[in-house]
């Protein structure tokens, strides 16, 4: 699973093109904390569809909402690329029906299972890190069974980037606006329902700003066309400059109190502001 920035403690570090969360590092500050709630919201909204499945969690991260899932799933199997991310879920979350791997990257390794063998994948904060999207859903189609669902969570572009930026994360490869994911997503699933994550303006206020700002500071190395190494380049110098997210460091040594929570984000159609795009997939009834 992704986040806004890399992971800090108990040995886990996000590789050189990922990020990675735990959960005690997002109670620093209020930003962190949304980040936090966004994702408890995200495997929320997923329980009632993994509720008595086989479920493949595809970039569980360091495990929490994986084994959050394992309370209603029949069985559920997290993979990420981050070693150090897999093995801090596997320390920490031990469940009868939970298991954890460490997989290779998709652009180099098909996934190590058999062809039909999950009713859902939940895949989240994933692909706008991925180069070969094409792969990696295929992949996912492939490991789904006949009548399978594939939930998708990502940024939405709309209201993080100009028309036609590159992203100012460093580690995204492509964000999507809702119909541009949909497109994509519909190469493999013919059957694409596509959702908004928001919440309240108390709430979001402090991270829409940021969107605003960051966006405006990067785009003179943002802008569409830009080479990557120019783009990576400059939005690290740009977050060194204005400062990113305070998540990495020590634990604050017990959680704050900042007046919201996952019940304050909503997944509905239509919803704005939004700021992720959840997608239901759904394989064909029949192969």
């Amino acid at each position: 699973m992704t986040a806004s920035s890399p992971g800090g403690h108990d040995g886990v570090r996000g590789e050189a093109t990922t990020e990675r969360i735990t959960v005690d590092e997002y109670q620093s500050s209020e930003g962190d904390y949304l980040i936090y709630v966004l994702h408890t919201a995200t495997y929320d909204f997923a329980r009632p569809h993994v509720e008595g499945k086989e479920v493949l969690d595809f970039g569980c991260g360091t495990g929490y909402g994986t084994a959050g899932l394992a309370g209603v799933a029949t069985r559920i199997t997290g993979v990420d690329i981050a070693p150090e991310a897999v093995a801090h879920a596997q320390a920490h979350y031990q469940l009868p029906n939970l298991e954890f791997r460490t997989i290779g990257a998709i652009e180099h390794s098909a996934l190590p299972f058999e062809d039909d063998v999950f009713d859902v994948v939940v895949s989240f904060q994933v692909i706008e890190h991925v180069r070969a999207v094409d792969r990696y859903l295929a992949e996912i189609r492939r490991v789904l069974r006949p009548g399978g669902v594939f939930l998708c969570v990502t940024p939405d572009r709309t209201l993080r980037l100009f028309p036609g930026q590159r992203p100012w994360n460093e580690f995204h490869i492509t964000e999507y606006a809702p119909e541009g994911l949909r497109s994509v997503l519909a190469t493999e699933f013919p059957d694409v329902e596509l959702l908004g994550m928001t919440a309240g303006p108390a709430v979001l206020r402090a991270e829409l700003s940021r969107y605003r700002r960051t966006r405006l500071l990067t785009y003179p190395v943002t802008f569409p066309g830009i080479p990557d190494r120019w783009r990576l380049g400059g939005v690290r110098l740009v977050k060194r400059l204005i400062g990113g997210r305070s998540a990495g460091g020590a634990p604050t040594g017990g959680r704050r109190d900042f007046g919201f929570g996952p019940g304050d984000v909503r997944v509905a159609a239509g919803a704005t502001p939004c700021v992720n795009i959840v997608a239901v997939a759904r394989t064909p009834q029949h192969g």
